[in-house]
């Protein structure tokens, strides 16, 4: 038997400004419930025993407050920081347990309990689990104002929730920042250990334009309509 806690650091520290909206992205509705709400109740769906932190930015906490009270579920909220790794930082000074911690983009509202549970299954096996897809598109990567095709076989999407061995999660992120920490992955594989994929869930996308919403709201319709 597994003893290790559960919690998820939910990251919802940006102002979404490619939306082109004034409200930031994690607060706009799908369905009629924020974005946040979304990602909220899949983890809960997933262990109604989790421990949730939610880092948002500090004129938003109360909006967070209010969103939160309907859930039946630890969840503390924390100030986000000057950059995601800050604001994950932020959040992991309230993880002192014996724990598996995910980190997710709050707006990758479509996720499913299936890949939070795969994520935890791996990261108790390897210590370490990032989903990922593969890449649809061709690839050119741009050196020295030149660019050259790449095999995209070799290329992973990389999504959230990241999940890791608490230890593992708190000791890289006492690395000081740089600029290619773009995830939990990238910290941690700076800090020295090895990144173990698992395969991601091509509806597990980020809203960050208009467009994403439309695309999302359809998703989840369609979800509707086989549980029925």
């Amino acid at each position: 038997m597994h003893k290790f806690k559960k919690i998820v650091v939910i990251v919802a520290g940006g102002n979404g400004l490619r939306m082109e909206s004034d409200l930031p992205k994690q607060f706009l509705l799908l369905k009629g419930k924020p974005l946040l709400w979304h990602s909220i109740k899949a983890f809960i769906d997933a262990y109604n025993t989790i421990k949730i932190i939610l880092v948002l930015p500090k004129a938003y906490i109360k909006k967070g407050e209010e969103i939160i009270k309907e859930f039946k579920a630890e969840i503390i909220i924390v100030e986000g920081g000057e950059t995601r790794f800050h604001s994950v930082q932020n959040g992991l000074q309230h993880v002192n347990d014996k724990a598996i911690v995910w980190v997710h983009d709050a707006v990758r509202c479509l996720l499913t309990v299936d890949l939070i549970k795969k994520c935890y299954d791996k990261a108790i096996e390897k210590g370490n689990a990032v989903p990922a897809v593969a890449a649809t598109d061709s690839l050119r990567i741009i050196k020295d104002e030149k660019n050259k095709i790449i095999d995209r076989n070799n290329v992973r999407i990389i999504q959230t929730p990241q999940a890791f061995k608490a230890h593992i999660l708190l000791t890289a992120f006492r690395l000081p920042y740089k600029e290619s920490f773009t995830d939990e992955a990238s910290v941690v594989e700076a800090s020295g250990n090895e990144i173990f994929l698992i395969e991601g869930e091509y509806n597990n996308i980020k809203i960050t334009r208009p467009i994403d919403l439309i695309i999302a709201e359809k998703i989840m319709n369609d979800r509707e309509k086989t549980i029925v």
